[in-house]
């Protein structure tokens, strides 16, 4: 990605860091004798990961390239949070199929994460901006060119949960759900077989 300025001038880049396998790149590629799918004979080299960029006139954002916006945890930089998150992306691949959809919605989901706007810039479809809470205020249906021309609306002011502990959460919530389950599958036998005498 090149944001280019009113004079022509490359005023910062962000290179796409979840390559698709076997599109991008070949995982293994040294031991494995297979060829990408798609055309050419070398692969990408990712980028250094998620970063905030700071452009003139605009709030701090994150920028996402095609899919890497289904990557729950790993949309922002760590210790360096942005007011809205772009997801720039192809989705002609899909071509007229529930794929534009699932991609859309996989977005809303991250900007619920991380409690912040979305612009989400589709070639074919689905463009939309989207709210910090998922909620989807302006799109361009699929395969409809046009604009999208409105405010971008503003982040919430304390990152969601899981913004803040990611998925620490969800091993938290099975580390509890595996101690009630070796309780009722251990402990409550052993103690209903052994009673207590009081007296």
């Amino acid at each position: 990605m090149y944001a280019i300025d009113g004079a022509g001038t490359v005023v910062e880049t962000f290179d796409k860091f979840h390559l698709v396998p076997f599109g991008e790149y070949v995982p293994l590629a040294r031991y494995l004798p297979i060829q990408k799918l798609t055309s050419g004979k070398t692969g990408f080299t990712p980028g250094p990961g998620p970063r905030t960029l700071r452009l003139p006139g605009l709030p701090a954002v994150s920028p996402l390239i095609c899919y890497e916006v289904i990557f729950p945890g790993a949309v922002t930089a760590p210790g360096d949070r942005p007011e809205w998150l772009l997801n720039l992306t192809n989705d002609a691949w899909y071509g007229v199929s529930a794929g534009p959809y699932q991609h859309l919605a996989q977005a809303r989901v991250r900007a619920t994460e991380e409690g912040l706007p979305m612009v989400r810039a589709a070639y074919t479809g689905v463009s939309a901006v989207i709210d910090p809470y998922g909620r989807v205020l302006r799109r361009l249906a699929l395969n409809r060119p046009g604009v999208i021309d409105t405010k971008l609306p503003k982040p919430l002011a304390e990152p969601p949960i899981y913004a803040r502990a990611g998925d620490g959460i969800l091993a938290g919530l099975l580390g509890l759900l595996l101690v009630v389950f070796i309780s009722i599958r251990y402990v409550l036998p052993r103690s209903r077989q052994n009673p207590k005498i009081v007296g």
